[in-house]
């Protein structure tokens, strides 16, 4: 079953340094997210899922976490999960503003259907996936590639919906924009 996402996407410096973080991987050969070409792939970090989530449940999360944007995120180091294939990944560092954002959209979410333990408060490990799919000897040599990767200080400026039947996302909250 295809699982509904709500996602915090960042800002262009981060998003362009995730995307490198890509290219490096693919260059070398190795599993990468640059090898998904659709139009909605981008680095996110996934605060919530469901097997569906209802438009009364979205305009829930979108009330909750407009007001909340931007928020300062850091990713840092390389995270290795999985057992018998591997997703290397980023750590995001859970700050108070992320927990923040996080619980506001478990607490919309909690009316969606099949909501799994593993994004639920005090259980969620907050990531942003650089490659999925590594066998053993290629989670060594993606850590040859990225393993200097230094901790990367941006922000939360969106989070949008993702329906996986439909095969599009669209933004439920962004940072407020400035006026002229």
């Amino acid at each position: 079953m295809s699982l509904h996402s709500v996602e915090a996407l960042f800002d262009a410096a981060t998003d362009a340094a995730v995307r490198q973080e890509w290219t490096a991987l693919a260059t070398a050969g190795l599993p990468s997210q640059a090898a998904h070409q659709g139009a909605t792939n981008a680095p996110h970090l996934t605060l919530s899922v469901a097997s569906a989530v209802p438009d009364f449940v979205e305009t829930r999360v979108a009330a909750e976490v407009g007001a909340m944007l931007p928020i300062p995120v850091r990713l840092g180091p390389l995270l290795v999960m999985g057992s018998r294939r591997f997703v290397l990944a980023r750590l995001v560092v859970p700050t108070d503003e992320l927990l923040r954002l996080h619980a506001a959209v478990a607490r919309a979410m909690s009316a969606a259907p099949d909501v799994p333990d593993a994004v639920r408060p005090s259980r969620w490990t907050p990531h942003v996936t650089l490659a999925r799919g590594l066998g053993s000897r290629q989670v060594g040599d993606a850590l040859a590639v990225l393993g200097r990767a230094r901790p990367l200080d941006g922000s939360i400026d969106a989070v949008r919906r993702w329906d996986p039947a439909a095969r599009r996302a669209w933004p439920v909250g962004h940072k407020p924009t400035m006026d002229a």
